[in-house]
Protein backbone atom coordinates (compact mmCIF):
# COMPACT_ATOMS: atom_id res chain seq x y z
CA UNK A 1 0.00 0.00 0.00
CA UNK A 2 1.15 3.50 -0.83
CA UNK A 3 2.56 4.98 2.39
CA UNK A 4 1.16 8.40 1.42
CA UNK A 5 -2.35 7.09 2.10
CA UNK A 6 -1.46 6.90 5.79
CA UNK A 7 -0.68 10.63 5.89
CA UNK A 8 -3.69 12.86 6.71
CA UNK A 9 -4.97 14.62 3.61
CA UNK A 10 -4.49 18.19 4.98
CA UNK A 11 -0.78 17.44 5.53
CA UNK A 12 -0.49 16.12 2.00
CA UNK A 13 -2.15 19.24 0.62
CA UNK A 14 0.33 21.44 2.49
CA UNK A 15 3.24 19.35 1.16
CA UNK A 16 2.02 19.74 -2.43
CA UNK A 17 1.55 23.48 -2.01
CA UNK A 18 5.13 23.71 -0.72
CA UNK A 19 6.28 21.66 -3.69
CA UNK A 20 4.48 24.02 -6.05
CA UNK A 21 6.10 27.01 -4.33
CA UNK A 22 9.53 25.42 -4.85
CA UNK A 23 8.62 24.93 -8.50
CA UNK A 24 7.82 28.64 -8.86
CA UNK A 25 11.19 29.52 -7.33
CA UNK A 26 13.20 27.12 -9.50
CA UNK A 27 15.05 29.30 -12.07
CA UNK A 28 13.80 28.97 -15.63
CA UNK A 29 17.34 29.43 -16.91
CA UNK A 30 18.51 26.46 -14.86
CA UNK A 31 15.82 24.22 -16.37
CA UNK A 32 16.76 25.48 -19.84
CA UNK A 33 20.44 24.85 -19.11
CA UNK A 34 19.78 21.24 -18.14
CA UNK A 35 17.73 20.71 -21.30
CA UNK A 36 20.49 22.30 -23.35
CA UNK A 37 23.09 20.02 -21.73
CA UNK A 38 21.03 16.92 -22.57
CA UNK A 39 20.33 18.13 -26.13
CA UNK A 40 17.65 15.46 -26.50
CA UNK A 41 16.00 15.28 -29.90
CA UNK A 42 12.92 13.12 -30.44
CA UNK A 43 13.31 10.55 -33.23
CA UNK A 44 9.61 9.56 -33.27
CA UNK A 45 10.58 6.04 -32.21
CA UNK A 46 7.41 5.64 -30.13
CA UNK A 47 9.25 4.10 -27.15
CA UNK A 48 7.80 6.59 -24.68
CA UNK A 49 4.30 5.72 -25.92
CA UNK A 50 4.35 2.29 -24.27
CA UNK A 51 4.04 0.89 -20.77
CA UNK A 52 7.66 -0.25 -21.10
CA UNK A 53 8.64 3.40 -20.54
CA UNK A 54 5.51 5.02 -19.06
CA UNK A 55 2.95 3.24 -16.91
CA UNK A 56 0.35 5.72 -18.13
CA UNK A 57 0.00 9.14 -19.74
CA UNK A 58 -1.93 11.44 -17.41
CA UNK A 59 -4.28 13.97 -19.01
CA UNK A 60 -4.81 17.46 -17.66
CA UNK A 61 -8.39 18.74 -17.80
CA UNK A 62 -7.90 20.61 -21.07
CA UNK A 63 -6.29 17.48 -22.56
CA UNK A 64 -9.40 15.48 -21.64
CA UNK A 65 -11.65 17.97 -23.40
CA UNK A 66 -9.46 17.78 -26.50
CA UNK A 67 -9.23 13.99 -26.59
CA UNK A 68 -13.03 13.84 -26.47
CA UNK A 69 -13.12 15.70 -29.81
CA UNK A 70 -10.44 13.44 -31.35
CA UNK A 71 -11.62 10.02 -30.15
CA UNK A 72 -14.01 9.61 -27.19
CA UNK A 73 -12.79 6.02 -26.70
CA UNK A 74 -9.16 7.07 -26.27
CA UNK A 75 -9.19 7.80 -22.54
CA UNK A 76 -10.14 6.10 -19.28
CA UNK A 77 -9.66 6.64 -15.52
CA UNK A 78 -6.00 6.79 -14.57
CA UNK A 79 -4.64 3.56 -13.02
CA UNK A 80 -4.08 2.95 -9.30
CA UNK A 81 -7.15 4.63 -7.73
CA UNK A 82 -5.87 6.21 -4.55
CA UNK A 83 -8.93 6.14 -2.30
CA UNK A 84 -11.82 3.79 -1.58
CA UNK A 85 -14.70 4.51 0.80
CA UNK A 86 -16.52 2.04 3.05
CA UNK A 87 -19.15 1.54 0.34
CA UNK A 88 -16.59 0.25 -2.14
CA UNK A 89 -16.41 3.32 -4.37
CA UNK A 90 -12.92 4.02 -5.71
CA UNK A 91 -11.57 7.54 -6.30
CA UNK A 92 -8.85 8.58 -8.74
CA UNK A 93 -7.32 11.97 -9.51
CA UNK A 94 -8.05 12.08 -13.24
CA UNK A 95 -8.02 10.45 -16.63
CA UNK A 96 -5.24 8.92 -18.70
CA UNK A 97 -4.82 7.88 -22.30
CA UNK A 98 -6.09 4.38 -22.96
CA UNK A 99 -3.34 1.83 -23.55
CA UNK A 100 -3.79 -1.17 -25.83
CA UNK A 101 -3.66 -4.75 -24.65
CA UNK A 102 -0.77 -5.59 -26.99
CA UNK A 103 2.63 -6.94 -25.99
CA UNK A 104 4.12 -3.51 -25.23
CA UNK A 105 1.00 -1.85 -23.84
CA UNK A 106 1.15 0.83 -26.51
CA UNK A 107 -0.80 4.08 -26.51
CA UNK A 108 -4.20 4.11 -28.16
CA UNK A 109 -2.88 6.51 -30.79
CA UNK A 110 0.29 4.56 -31.62
CA UNK A 111 0.15 2.78 -34.98
CA UNK A 112 3.09 0.97 -36.59
CA UNK A 113 5.36 2.60 -34.02
CA UNK A 114 4.24 6.15 -34.87
CA UNK A 115 1.86 8.57 -33.17
CA UNK A 116 -1.28 9.09 -35.27
CA UNK A 117 -1.90 12.55 -33.76
CA UNK A 118 1.65 13.80 -33.25
CA UNK A 119 0.83 17.44 -34.07
CA UNK A 120 -2.13 17.26 -31.65
CA UNK A 121 -0.37 15.33 -28.89
CA UNK A 122 -1.18 16.16 -25.29
CA UNK A 123 0.61 18.24 -22.65
CA UNK A 124 2.64 15.46 -21.01
CA UNK A 125 3.62 14.09 -24.42
CA UNK A 126 4.78 17.49 -25.67
CA UNK A 127 7.30 18.08 -22.89
CA UNK A 128 8.48 14.48 -22.47
CA UNK A 129 11.13 13.41 -21.51
CA UNK A 130 11.82 16.68 -19.67
CA UNK A 131 10.28 17.05 -16.23
CA UNK A 132 10.79 18.88 -12.95
CA UNK A 133 9.86 16.53 -10.12
CA UNK A 134 11.70 15.90 -6.90
CA UNK A 135 12.99 12.37 -6.44
CA UNK A 136 15.17 10.57 -3.94
CA UNK A 137 18.83 10.53 -4.86
CA UNK A 138 21.58 10.16 -2.32
CA UNK A 139 20.07 8.92 0.98
CA UNK A 140 18.86 11.92 2.96
CA UNK A 141 19.06 14.20 -0.08
CA UNK A 142 16.14 15.09 -2.36
CA UNK A 143 17.00 16.58 -5.75
CA UNK A 144 15.06 17.68 -8.81
CA UNK A 145 14.73 15.02 -11.49
CA UNK A 146 14.87 16.82 -14.80
CA UNK A 147 15.09 14.06 -17.37
CA UNK A 148 12.99 10.90 -17.55
CA UNK A 149 14.63 7.65 -18.74
CA UNK A 150 17.77 9.40 -19.96
CA UNK A 151 19.49 7.47 -22.74
CA UNK A 152 16.54 5.15 -23.37
CA UNK A 153 15.44 6.73 -26.64
CA UNK A 154 15.86 9.79 -28.86
CA UNK A 155 19.21 11.11 -30.06
CA UNK A 156 21.80 13.68 -29.04
CA UNK A 157 21.57 16.85 -31.14
CA UNK A 158 24.78 18.92 -30.78
CA UNK A 159 23.14 21.87 -32.58
CA UNK A 160 20.13 22.08 -30.26
CA UNK A 161 19.43 25.85 -29.97
CA UNK A 162 19.27 27.43 -26.50
CA UNK A 163 16.18 29.45 -27.49
CA UNK A 164 14.28 26.20 -28.04
CA UNK A 165 15.45 25.02 -24.62
CA UNK A 166 13.94 28.12 -23.02
CA UNK A 167 10.62 27.44 -24.75
CA UNK A 168 10.61 23.83 -23.54
CA UNK A 169 11.59 24.95 -20.03
CA UNK A 170 8.57 27.27 -19.86
CA UNK A 171 6.30 24.45 -21.04
CA UNK A 172 7.78 22.09 -18.45
CA UNK A 173 7.20 24.52 -15.59
CA UNK A 174 3.68 25.25 -16.83
CA UNK A 175 2.85 21.56 -17.02
CA UNK A 176 4.29 20.71 -13.61
CA UNK A 177 2.42 23.64 -12.07
CA UNK A 178 -0.83 22.50 -13.69
CA UNK A 179 -0.25 18.91 -12.54
CA UNK A 180 0.46 19.90 -8.93
CA UNK A 181 -2.51 22.28 -8.89
CA UNK A 182 -4.72 19.45 -10.17
CA UNK A 183 -3.51 17.06 -7.46
CA UNK A 184 -4.05 19.69 -4.76
CA UNK A 185 -7.61 20.31 -5.98
CA UNK A 186 -8.26 16.55 -6.03
CA UNK A 187 -7.18 16.11 -2.41
CA UNK A 188 -9.17 19.17 -1.31
CA UNK A 189 -12.26 17.78 -3.05
CA UNK A 190 -11.83 14.31 -1.52
CA UNK A 191 -11.36 15.80 1.95
CA UNK A 192 -14.52 17.89 1.65
CA UNK A 193 -16.56 15.12 -0.02
CA UNK A 194 -15.68 12.51 2.59
CA UNK A 195 -16.45 14.97 5.40
CA UNK A 196 -19.82 16.09 4.01
CA UNK A 197 -21.04 12.57 3.23
CA UNK A 198 -19.57 10.92 6.34
CA UNK A 199 -17.27 8.67 4.34
CA UNK A 200 -13.97 7.15 5.40
CA UNK A 201 -11.07 5.49 3.68
CA UNK A 202 -11.44 1.69 3.88
CA UNK A 203 -8.11 -0.09 3.15
CA UNK A 204 -9.68 -3.57 3.10
CA UNK A 205 -12.37 -2.54 0.63
CA UNK A 206 -9.71 -0.75 -1.39
CA UNK A 207 -7.62 -3.92 -1.65
CA UNK A 208 -10.65 -6.03 -2.60
CA UNK A 209 -11.74 -3.68 -5.38
CA UNK A 210 -8.22 -3.36 -6.78
CA UNK A 211 -8.19 -7.15 -6.99
CA UNK A 212 -11.51 -7.02 -8.80
CA UNK A 213 -9.94 -4.66 -11.32
CA UNK A 214 -6.97 -6.97 -11.87
CA UNK A 215 -9.41 -9.82 -12.45
CA UNK A 216 -11.25 -7.75 -15.05
CA UNK A 217 -14.41 -7.45 -12.96
CA UNK A 218 -16.29 -4.11 -13.09
CA UNK A 219 -16.14 -1.65 -10.21
CA UNK A 220 -17.57 1.82 -9.59
CA UNK A 221 -15.11 4.67 -9.57
CA UNK A 222 -15.30 8.45 -9.25
CA UNK A 223 -12.87 10.39 -11.41
CA UNK A 224 -11.81 13.95 -10.56
CA UNK A 225 -12.26 16.17 -13.61
CA UNK A 226 -12.98 19.89 -14.00
CA UNK A 227 -13.44 20.27 -10.25
CA UNK A 228 -16.05 17.51 -9.98
CA UNK A 229 -16.14 13.78 -9.20
CA UNK A 230 -17.52 12.02 -12.26
CA UNK A 231 -19.10 8.58 -11.89
CA UNK A 232 -17.59 5.81 -14.00
CA UNK A 233 -17.98 2.04 -14.11
CA UNK A 234 -14.88 0.28 -15.28
CA UNK A 235 -13.11 -3.03 -15.68
CA UNK A 236 -9.33 -2.71 -16.15
CA UNK A 237 -9.64 -4.88 -19.29
CA UNK A 238 -11.76 -2.16 -20.96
Amino acid sequence: MNAARNIPIPYRIVALIQERNRLFEYPLERVAGDIWSAKFRCTLCGACCTKAINNHIFLLDHDVERVKTIDPDAYKPAPDPEFCDQNGILYVSGYALRMKNDTTGSCWFLKDGKCRIYEQRFSGCRIYPHMLRRSAGIPGNITWRQFAHKGSHGRYDPEFPYEECLTIAREVKEYENAFLTHQIAFLETIHEYFTVYNLRYDPDMHKQNLQRLVQGRPVDIKVFHAGELEEYRIAWTD
